[in-house]
């Protein structure tokens, strides 16, 4: 008996079936792409943070020096002004370095939704299949 028109032939639900799994494979790369990117993002951001603690602690021990070299050449208040820059700087690249340390560990380079999303997709084929 010849099919009816509005049944689907096998191959025709052979291919429906091919293209979705198709296009699920498609996006979960997708997700596990943007997963990656973001994390990238924020190592990179925590590293540039660093590297700005790093060069604003170079600058403090420059101040450091500069002011420990107008203390022993002059015993008057303008050192006071040049320690003071000097704290200022090396609290500036603390509170960077804590602020890129932060960034640094909070971000995920493992796409962990795709992985989830990918299993729970092996799954259900798995039990469909039975």
């Amino acid at each position: 008996m010849p099919p009816e028109s509005n049944e689907r032939t096998i191959g025709q639900l052979v291919a429906d079936a091919t293209h979705d799994v198709q296009a699920i494979v498609r996006s979960e790369i997708d997700l596990a792409k943007a997963e990656i990117a973001a994390g990238a993002k924020a190592k990179g951001t925590g590293i540039g943070l660093f590297a700005g603690a790093g060069f604003v602690a170079l600058l403090g021990v420059i101040f450091l020096f500069h002011t420990l070299a107008r203390v022993i050449a002059i015993w008057l208040p303008v050192w006071a002004g040049y320690l003071v820059v000097t704290v200022f700087m090396f609290v500036v690249a603390a509170v960077v370095g804590l602020v890129g340390l932060r960034v640094f560990k909070s971000a995920s380079p493992t796409p962990e939704k795709a992985i989830r999303e990918g299993k729970a997709t092996v799954a259900t084929l798995k039990g469909e299949q039975r």
